[in-house]
């Protein structure tokens, strides 16, 4: 009996020596304030001063940039707000388009780009084309399929015709404009006469 007191002693000393342990690291967890999972809430986790984006087509040519004065990202919607922002379109094949406003909400993965107060696009002129100017209150811009509508009152003047009206799309590649609910349209006597001689040729024979 006398040789097993000291292995009973050790054993309950080690047992001691675990209660002890266990009960000091559950109290220092109760007593030590851990902080709860971040909520992800709508406010910008980061910014960027004078910025660029640009975007390429599968060859690596450069199709859309995006220049602003001040952009905030948001991580709940990974989505981005633009102070001054200007977007240029310039593919191959399309006018090269310039857009500005006082500020942009541009989605995730830059899908769309909402263009909002002062909202203005102009497109170039071509050899075919007079110069496309586009003004309204918010323009949306889809710059993967290079098109741009608004569902306000929007001011159109293309060339010296000019076009109110609520509601526009306008689609660069085919260059083609509808505007849904037309309510003041002015059309220069130059492009009714060249639309006019355009049809002459080709109705005539070849």
């Amino acid at each position: 009996m006398r040789d097993r007191l000291p292995t009973v002693i050790s054993l309950l000393l080690l047992a001691l020596l675990v209660l002890a342990t266990w009960w000091a690291v559950d109290y220092t967890q109760r007593s030590v304030a851990i902080d709860p999972p971040r909520r992800v809430t709508h406010e910008p986790d980061s910014w960027a001063r004078n910025f660029t984006m640009v975007s390429t087509d599968a060859t690596g040519m450069a199709t859309n940039r995006l220049d602003g004065e001040l952009a905030y990202h948001f991580p709940d919607d990974d989505s981005y707000e633009i102070e001054k922002p200007r977007a240029v379109s310039n593919r191959a094949q399309s006018p090269m388009t310039v857009a500005t406003s006082d500020t942009a909400h541009m989605s995730a993965g830059g899908d769309t780009i909402t263009m909002k107060g002062n909202a203005h696009i102009h497109r170039q002129a071509t050899a075919e084309d007079e110069a496309l100017d586009v003004r309204s209150s918010v323009l949306i811009i889809l710059p993967d399929e290079d098109v741009v509508y608004t569902n306000e009152p929007a001011l159109v003047v293309n060339g010296q015709s000019t076009m109110r009206g609520t509601g526009m799309r306008y689609d660069n590649r085919v260059r083609q404009l509808n505007v849904m609910s037309e309510s003041d349209v002015k059309i220069s006597g130059q492009q009714t006469q060249k639309a006019r001689s355009s049809n002459s040729s080709k109705d005539s024979p070849p």
